[in-house]
């Protein structure tokens, strides 16, 4: 590369075609040129270029937008189902205690009306034992009297009295 160079320096100072690097003449020449060159050939494909990237950063800007309403909308949905859901289950724990309150209401109440009619039971029972007690207390003292009386009349009686005593009872029942 280095030999092309010198060759065309060389030219151009005998006055044929070859580079000129004085920056000052050169340089506005061929920016220019170079300019030109890309306006007219790259101004398509540079311009499609550019349309493609803008219409597919449009794109993505508007799927991201989309995406952040759906999620919004997501969110509040859930938000919505968090809210009904924490409303049931204070719906829930309301119920239970008042299903709670009014179990031990009930057992209560049971307990109650089963201690009056064990109190009951037992003062039938009590009664009917202290009857039973008394009947057999009767039951001994009659035999008692009678035990003693049979033994006082058999003492105090003597054949005659109990004649007497015969008369008078068939008289009464005759009479």
């Amino acid at each position: 590369m280095g030999t092309v160079l010198l060759l065309a320096t060389e030219a151009s100072r005998e006055g044929g075609f070859g580079f000129n690097f004085d920056i000052l003449e050169t340089n506005l020449i061929n920016l220019v040129i170079i300019i030109a060159v890309l306006f007219y050939f790259g101004r398509g494909f540079l311009g499609n270029i550019l349309n493609e990237r803008r219409t597919g950063i449009q794109e993505a800007i508007l799927e991201a937008e989309k995406r952040q309403k759906d999620a919004a909308a997501a969110l509040a949905e859930q938000q919505q189902k968090l809210t009904q859901a924490q409303a049931e289950a204070e719906r829930i724990r309301t119920a239970s205690e008042e299903t709670a309150k009014k179990a031990k209401e009930a057992i209560l109440a049971q307990a109650a009306q089963d201690v009056e009619r064990m109190k009951a039971t037992a003062g039938q029972e009590l009664e009917s034992e202290r009857e039973r007690a008394i009947a057999q207390l009767r039951s001994a003292v009659v035999s008692m009297a009678l035990g003693k009386v049979e033994s006082q009349l058999k003492t105090s009686l003597d054949e005659n009295a109990q004649h007497q005593l015969i008369d008078r009872s068939i008289a009464l029942l005759g009479g």
